[in-house]
């Protein structure tokens, strides 16, 4: 099968977490010979899946076969990245690197690799079923060729965008790295308000569910903004009138604004916390 990825060299990925297994899927399904995928994981239960769902290579840990890579893809936790790269960091100095780690500067990453060609990414959960939103940095060194060569790896998981300022994914962060679950918090609430009005817990589930996705399609596909669309379905002292009403005069808005401030001022400590 014929794919349009740089398939002479291999990409390696650091972690073989959910979100190393989103990119490893979506690349595998456009034409991605598993045999140029590598993935470095020290759980056995992890490795074992990767093998047996996608037939890539594994490693325990980090040994010359990194010197193969092309594209290195940081998939850890944040409080892992120092050691991680301390351990990997002979093996693929001459590689572009991809960080997926929420928080940590690429000023941190060039640092502990000793290279420049580092390019960070906020992604997302739906990434896992190809709807992902990713925000994308590059320091100066990263080429256009290189970033077209993350574009092509990240856009297997959804849609991608690229910001200029890295302080700028932090906002990204707050935004739609950490959004899905502001998104499954107002599902849960939705549902235990129409269980409590009488619904079964399958009717509330399939109703609130096909809410979130129906408006977001909705609101894709439409030229408007959303506040015209919210406006087109708020007849006044109709029932959504009440609702909106209701959400005002207990601030929902300026709360809801508030939690994501405070999930950006996170991301930006995650860098004080855990950089260098």
């Amino acid at each position: 099968m014929s794919t349009p990825f740089k398939t002479s060299q291999t990409l390696a990925f650091i972690g073989g977490g959910n979100m190393a297994s989103a990119i490893i899927g979506g690349l595998i399904k456009q034409g991605m010979p598993a045999h140029l995928v590598l993935v470095v994981e020290p759980f056995d239960e992890a490795r074992q899946r990767l093998q047996s769902q996608f037939g890539v290579k594994v490693l325990t840990s980090a040994d010359a076969t990194l010197g193969e890579a092309g594209l290195v893809i940081w998939a850890v936790k944040p409080q892992s990245f120092k050691e991680a790269a301390q351990q990997t960091r002979a093996f693929c100095g001459h590689a572009l690197h991809l960080s997926v780690a929420a928080g940590i500067r690429s000023d941190s990453i060039a640092n502990w690799l000793g290279t420049e060609r580092v390019v960070r990414a906020m992604p997302n959960t739906p990434a896992l079923v190809g709807l992902g939103q990713t925000g994308l940095f590059a320091r100066a060194a990263v080429t256009d060729s290189d970033k077209a060569w993350v574009e092509q790896v990240v856009a297997t998981t959804g849609a991608l965008l690229w910001v200029k300022d890295e302080s700028l994914l932090d906002a990204v962060t707050a935004l739609s790295g950490s959004g899905p679950a502001y998104v499954f918090f107002f599902i849960e609430s939705m549902v235990e308000a129409g269980v409590n009005m009488g619904l079964t817990t399958e009717q509330a589930t399939q109703l609130a569910i096909g809410t979130f996705e129906g408006a977001s399609q909705l609101a894709k596909a439409a030229s408007e903004p959303p506040s015209v669309l919210r406006e087109r379905v708020t007849s006044k002292g109709g029932t959504t009138y009440a609702a909106l009403t209701a959400m005002q005069n207990t601030q929902v808005g300026t709360l809801f604004q508030a939690a994501l401030q405070a999930a950006q001022q996170r991301a930006h400590e995650l860098g004080d916390e855990f950089g260098t």
